[in-house]
């Protein structure tokens, strides 16, 4: 897996796409909780009435149908075994984080955090309710990417099944490339990315192909060169993606300015392969664009073993 240092994370302002229309105005029917009763046990974690009365009420604001009692239980199971999960493997998101995404909602509903919080006090969901959900929100996917992701290779299994049910092996762009640093100290980036800009921009124009791309850089001042290697189509970081793929083999991309300087990389030899693992590359892709429209069938395998191991038990009372 390449490394073209911290590439920026798109689409971290959070947002819930179970909150893609503003909540709905629920009043709050003055129910008391205080009596509260275990309905649920999983894996020794209660589930009380005031739980699934919040849950209720939480749905109630997004403007969901159907059975909420039902799908209230459903939901707050799943994160007592998400919550698991995450604390065992040690990767839950932190108290700012959440904080952080709390006030971005609210803001998003055109609201200061303090009004948010009185708006769920009233409807019977309450902040630490929704701050509860929100950190399995951020938590969940960083998890189940990890195990599934790019970094995490596919078994042997799940990838003669995806092979049988494509019914032919993936064809992807195989690049070899080249990264060229035009260095910006961080104390002089304001003076300076303008004339580093203008002359990696120049050094394009001249660049004599990655054979002899060391000696070249050593004609110029805090110029790197560095041999990124094999790299697929599918790994190309999205800043990257769009300038390698309009670029022809021997040419060089438009430049970007980064946290190291002002970039560019030199396309080195490209060719389409089918192999092993361009198909895994391949799927791995597919599966995390379905991940960015909510369909990551990674999750639901995560969440099928989690369930499975799991002691869920419905009380009597």
């Amino acid at each position: 897996m390449m490394n073209f240092g911290k590439t920026a994370l798109r689409g971290a302002a959070f947002a819930f796409a179970i909150f893609a229309v503003p909540m709905a105005a629920v009043p709050y029917t003055g129910q008391a909780f205080a009596d509260a009763t275990v309905k649920i046990v999983v894996n020794k974690t209660p589930i009380t009435n005031d739980d699934i009365a919040k849950r209720v009420a939480f749905l109630k604001l997004q403007r969901q149908s159907g059975n909420l009692n039902e799908k209230a239980r459903e939901q707050l199971v799943d994160e007592v075994l998400k919550r698991e999960e995450i604390g065992r493997v040690k990767m839950s998101v932190s108290t700012d984080e959440v904080d952080a995404a709390f006030a971005r909602f609210a803001g998003n509903n055109k609201m200061k955090p303090e009004q948010l919080t009185k708006v769920l006090s009233q409807a019977g969901v309450g902040a630490d309710h929704f701050k509860a959900f929100i950190a399995v929100q951020m938590s969940w996917p960083r998890l189940v990417n990890a195990r599934y992701g790019a970094r995490g290779k596919m078994s042997n299994q799940d990838l003669v099944t995806r092979l049988k049910e494509r019914g032919d092996k993936p064809v992807t762009t195989e690049y070899f490339l080249q990264q060229v640093i035009f260095v910006i100290p961080e104390s002089k980036r304001n003076s300076i990315t303008g004339k580093r800009k203008s002359e990696a921009e120049a050094s394009r124009k001249r660049y004599p192909g990655c054979d002899q791309a060391m000696t070249f850089a050593a004609t110029m001042r805090d110029v790197a060169i560095k041999d990124l290697g094999r790299i697929l189509a599918p790994e190309l970081p999205e800043d990257w993606k769009a300038l390698v793929e309009k670029t022809k083999e021997g040419g060089t991309t438009g430049t970007r300015v980064t946290e190291k300087g002002v970039e560019y990389l030199a396309i080195c030899k490209q060719r389409q392969v089918s192999d092993d693992y361009a198909a895994e590359m391949v799927f791995k892709s597919e599966d995390l664009m379905k991940a960015k429209n909510g369909e990551n069938p990674n999750e639901k395998k995560y969440m099928d073993e989690l369930r499975k191991k799991a002691q869920i038990v419905n009380t009597l009372y």
